[in-house]
């Protein structure tokens, strides 16, 4: 969350990358999952570094996209979409 140039990026996805790689996944999943992984993270910080942090690594929210397109959630945006994700999770208990 506090990397704020490509080359540093680039670098500290790479190595989460291979990471990932060393639990079986392949460079297109061990990509997926992090992309993911950090788009959801940058969530919990301030809305300029999530724009940040989803630009420079070509990420973004899973739930609510990118900041840039659709703006920050709502606070009744993010509960609904917390409560329907618990919802679901409750469900295939």
């Amino acid at each position: 969350m506090n990397i704020t140039n490509q080359a540093d990026a680039d670098l500290y996805f790479e190595a989460c990358v291979e990471h990932m790689m060393h639990f079986g996944k392949t460079r297109e999943e061990a990509e997926e999952i992090e992309r993911i992984n950090l788009g959801y993270y940058a969530g919990y910080y301030t809305n300029e570094t999530r724009e940040r942090v989803e630009r420079l690594f070509k990420c973004a929210h899973p739930d609510f996209g990118k900041i840039a397109e659709h703006g920050a959630p709502t606070f009744e945006q993010a509960f609904d979409a917390g409560f329907l994700k618990g919802m679901r999770i409750k469900s295939n208990a």
